[in-house]
């Protein structure tokens, strides 16, 4: 059965619209069924009309708290009866109520080799640190930030004369890679958390999954 797909964003949406590419193409036996933003001028909005599915804004300055803007973003979301919620660029801290209501079928992309640089500025601290490769990690959500359970990491070289924008390049095509493949993987009930730990094709996950290992590829 086709799953249910809602979409968290606040700009751009680059990693939406490979997620709404791949839907399109099948790759993900899946349909977005809302993209939601907080900002009403980001560009995934854009993306969301074209694709033919809800494209609503919630603009967390006209809500009085964190958790009123919380309240109401559950109950939209709820709206869709969704099997999946996405985060994909949403650039707000999430209330632990609220990731309560969705543990085990929430999933956030970072953009670093988590556990290493949760939070912000991430290919700076990588830089300074003198790290030789870089990347993103897909996880589960949990009221820790950038916390949750690792999933699938996709790594990338930091080049000798890389600045910031290079490696942000470099590590957003992987995430272009690895985004849609865990979502297609949930699609498929391949994926799952239970008592904390990753279950993927019915075995635990120890550590996470990177685009070498066999697995990952099939």
């Amino acid at each position: 059965m086709m799953k249910r797909i809602v979409v968290l964003i606040s700009g751009g949406g680059s990693n939406l619209q490979t997620i709404l590419d791949n839907c399109l193409s099948g790759e993900i036996n899946g349909r977005v069924e809302a993209v939601i933003s907080n900002r009403p001028d980001a560009y995934g909005l854009v993306r969301a009309k074209r694709y033919g599915c809800e494209a609503i804004t919630l603009d967390h300055k006209q809500f009085t708290s964190r958790e009123a803007f919380d309240e109401q973003l559950q109950a939209t979301i709820d709206e869709f009866s969704p099997d999946l919620v996405v985060l994909a660029g949403f650039m707000r801290i999430l209330t632990p109520e609220f990731v309560q209501a969705y543990l085990g079928k929430m999933i956030n992309i970072h953009p670093s080799l988590l556990p290493k640089y949760p939070g912000l500025h991430t290919h700076k601290r990588a830089l300074e640190a003198g790290d030789k490769e870089a990347g993103a990690t897909v996880h589960f959500v949990t009221p820790e930030l950038d916390g949750g359970p690792p999933i699938l990491q996709g790594k990338v070289p930091i080049l000798p004369k890389d600045e910031e924008l290079d490696l942000a390049k470099r590590v957003i095509a992987i995430e272009h890679v690895i985004y849609p493949k865990v979502v297609g993987w949930f699609c498929e009930e391949r994926l799952t958390l239970a008592e904390g730990d990753v279950i993927f094709a019915g075995k635990t996950l120890q550590i996470p999954l990177t685009l070498d290992d066999t697995n990952a590829t099939k």
